[in-house]
């Protein structure tokens, strides 16, 4: 369908092939992508799937609920642009999305 870029802390970059209406954290661990801790499976309860979208692609990730905003709010290298990746679903019109690493995970 596509491919996703997600870039290390490190510079490194993954580019993987995305699968339409699985989440682009469930994208990060089946391709093994160091970072993404995905502690909760996917719940937004952890914010181990912290993600900073790239500024070019943050409106076509959707929009943040209340739940990941206060799981957002505890992660310290919060920025404008992140997101948890549990809460964006993939579809064709994220084909070339990029995403950062943090650092640390919560």
């Amino acid at each position: 369908m596509g491919q996703i870029t997600f870039i290390e802390h490190t510079g490194t970059e993954h580019v993987v092939e995305i699968e339409e209406g699985q989440s682009l954290m469930q994208a990060a661990v089946d391709n093994g992508i160091p970072g993404i801790d995905a502690d909760c499976g996917g719940a937004c309860a952890c914010g181990t799937c912290h993600v900073i979208v790239d500024n070019n692609w943050i409106h076509a990730t959707g929009s943040i609920n209340a739940d990941e905003l206060g799981m957002l709010q505890l992660t310290p290298d919060k920025s404008e642009t992140s997101r948890l990746s549990c809460q964006v679903t993939l579809s064709e019109s994220l084909d070339g999305l990029v995403v950062r690493l943090p650092e640390f995970q919560m």
